[in-house]
């Protein structure tokens, strides 16, 4: 019997195919539910709608099921639709009448939100910490290799030089401003749904600012029908801070597999981390990295993927936003497995150091060569015709010093500012108001 069932027996076949995935799926949302609960109740009992003794038993076995699934040791049963369901049942069975008071003033539709909102929450600030960490390596060798040249390219060409030292303090910066998208999906999901049930409102006085502040939200989605719109949306801003991170790891993947390959040969990592070939006894794979870039280049799909199961869709709930967890909750794991992956294959990467002695990278110096002529009173187009007609005829004689002073630049990375400028975005999520409330709502 579901919560919403009356005296209709529901199809088996339209059963299954209405709940499909979902149990599965609630699981992750588990924690979130039981928060919102505690929540809600405290509420409920501010305006009178529960009584003193009935939040005390709702509490007491509300903070106990949270245990069990901190533990590990809850499940939706097969005959339950939802967590939802499966926590009130709990509740129900454990300390009785009391345990059906609590979805007083809200609906399944609120519920999810605010599970779902909770939820992306706590794994917003997951993938945060695994950025940082990564940054954090980026940044180390940055400084560690920044005297060792590597060609830079245009059009996959040889161009001008570049180091070590600006190319992985290149991701380190894109990593920044990935945070500050991640910082945009975490203010959207950090607004409270609660209250809003349907999606219109209760005629019960629901004090909506009480559970904002016992949740550590920053603030409300005050428009119960905008409440309710934010399904879908919320989770497609989110999916987009999540691909700005898996595209920055996608980039840096494919360079990997360039600069590991034979033919540039200007880096490496140890045989362990790499995969060999049933055939040719020589190969060392970067399996790593490939999966890495394709798994990345799946998780920039994602806001296609929510934006096409939700465009058209009119106001109001609809069931079609529950197929929305599928598609984003497993993308939650496979971006964190990545940035884990990434970190760990990077504490064993070495880099060549006498890449540039190589003729072949004698032209990456025509600009340093060009740029000397100027510094001798030269005007810029004639040194530039004259070192291009040197290339032309094999008399161009490079000059492989390298002074670049100037901010970002080879001899000046600017990594300093860099890591401030990532300090101040990270700051800016305001974590600790969220584990205090969630501390204090749970103690």
């Amino acid at each position: 019997m579901k919560i919403w069932q009356k005296n209709i027996d529901v199809d088996a076949f339209v059963e299954s195919f209405t709940v499909g995935n979902d149990r599965a799926m609630d699981m992750h949302l588990a924690a979130a539910d039981v928060l919102g609960s505690l929540a809600h109740t405290q509420m409920l009992n501010s305006i009178d709608l529960l009584s003193d003794e009935d939040l005390t038993l709702v509490q007491k076995e509300l903070k106990a099921i949270y245990k069990e699934i901190e533990a590990g040791d809850f499940r939706i049963e097969d005959s339950v639709e939802d967590v939802h369901s499966q926590v009130e049942m709990l509740l129900t069975q454990r300390i009785g009448e009391a345990g059906k008071k609590i979805h007083s003033g809200r609906s399944r539709n609120d519920q999810v939100l605010v599970d779902l909102k909770l939820y992306f929450r706590s794994e917003i600030q997951h993938l945060v910490v695994q950025v940082e960490q990564l940054f954090k390596q980026l940044i180390t060798l940055s400084e560690e290799h920044k005297a060792v040249l590597i060609p830079g390219y245009t059009h996959l060409q040889i161009a001008m030089p570049s180091s070590f030292g600006l190319w992985f303090g290149a991701y380190a910066e894109s990593l920044v401003d990935d945070l500050e998208l991640l910082k945009a999906a975490w203010k959207i999901c950090n607004k409270n749904p609660l209250g809003s049930a349907a999606g219109y409102g209760s005629s019960f006085p629901l004090d909506r600012t009480l559970t904002t502040a016992l949740l550590g939200f920053e603030d409300l989605n005050y428009n119960v029908v905008y409440a309710q719109m934010g399904r879908g949306k919320t989770e497609r801003v989110l999916a987009q801070g999540m691909s700005a991170v898996a595209a920055t790891l996608a980039k840096f993947a494919m360079d990997v597999c360039l600069f590991i390959n034979q033919n540039f040969g200007f880096i490496a990592f140890p045989a362990h981390l790499t995969t060999g070939s049933s055939i040719m006894p020589h190969k060392k794979n970067p399996d790593v990295f490939e999966l890495v870039r394709s798994r990345c280049n799946k998780i920039q799909a994602l806001p296609n993927e929510i934006a096409l199961m939700t465009t058209n869709l009119p106001s109001g709930y609809h069931r079609d936003l529950q197929l929305l967890k599928e598609n984003l909750f497993p993308a939650f794991q496979s971006l964190s497995d990545c940035l884990e992956i990434t970190t760990f294959m990077l504490q064993h990467i070495s880099v060549k150091t006498d890449i540039l002695n190589d003729p072949k990278y004698d032209y990456l110096f025509s600009v340093e060569v060009v740029n000397n002529a100027v510094l001798q009173g030269i005007p810029f187009r004639e040194a530039y015709r004259q070192i291009g007609l040197d290339i032309e005829n094999g008399a161009f004689q490079p000059s492989k010093e390298v002074n670049h002073t100037h901010e970002g630049s080879i001899g000046n990375l600017c990594n300093e500012q860099i890591e401030r400028m990532f300090s101040e975005v990270k700051a800016g999520f305001g974590f600790e108001k969220v584990e205090k409330a969630l501390d204090a709502l749970i103690k």
